[in-house]
């Protein structure tokens, strides 16, 4: 288990959120000394990277494949003989990532790149971490805020569906590279649908 997944496990936020809120609270109490408003803001600020680092725990569907983030949407295409469907999140959303089905991570592998909107076509060529399992890959995208991509499993691990595998900082986009198997009219989703990490189904008929 890496540092980062098991901070999550016993803190129930993503690594670093903890760090920034509080390091967000002090400023606003530095700010004090120059304006009564530096407390609110601080506080405000706080709460927000609280909010922003949570990490509810999910009830995982038992069915079919799981989305991998919380968000809309926003890619469906064929890349040679394996579907792929992204997710974008935006700052609103939950930024933990997880696994859309059990398997044995076999690679990690960073790939650097530039950081334009996540939601843009542009962004296939942002920075990324792929996460490849035996039949599919787990695809993290940075966005133009997002420059940290936080893994939680490396080669060799073991994950359920549903396990968490890693989180990106501010805004981003999370993608799945489904099993050969998995054919357009298996897939229970569309662009522009919203969908949660572990709960919602990206595609149906497919057993592990």
């Amino acid at each position: 288990m890496t540092p980062e997944k098991a901070m999550v496990m016993t803190t129930g936020l993503a690594p670093d959120g903890l760090k920034f809120a509080v390091l967000a609270f002090l400023a606003g109490l530095a700010a004090t000394i120059f304006s009564p408003i530096g407390a609110l803001f601080g506080l405000l600020l706080s709460g927000s990277v609280l909010l922003f680092y949570r990490d509810p725990d999910r009830e995982i569907t038992t069915e079919g494949v799981a989305a991998p983030a919380d968000g809309k949407v926003s890619v469906i295409r064929r890349e040679d003989d394996q579907l792929r469907v992204g997710t974008y999140m935006s700052a609103r959303d939950v930024h933990v990532n997880r696994a859309p089905l059990a398997g044995t991570v076999q690679k990690v592998t960073h790939k650097p790149g530039g950081y334009k909107l996540a939601f843009s076509k542009d962004s296939d060529n942002n920075e990324q971490l792929h996460i490849e399992f035996e039949n599919f890959t787990v695809v993290l995208i940075a966005g133009w805020f997002a420059r940290r991509i936080h893994p939680y499993v490396e080669a060799g691990d073991e994950v359920e569906k549903g396990d968490r595998i890693g989180h990106i900082s501010f805004g981003s986009r999370a993608d799945v590279l489904l099993p050969p198997e998995i054919k357009e009219d298996m897939l229970a989703v569309e662009k522009g649908d919203r969908v949660y990490a572990g709960t919602s189904m990206l595609a149906h008929g497919f057993k592990e």
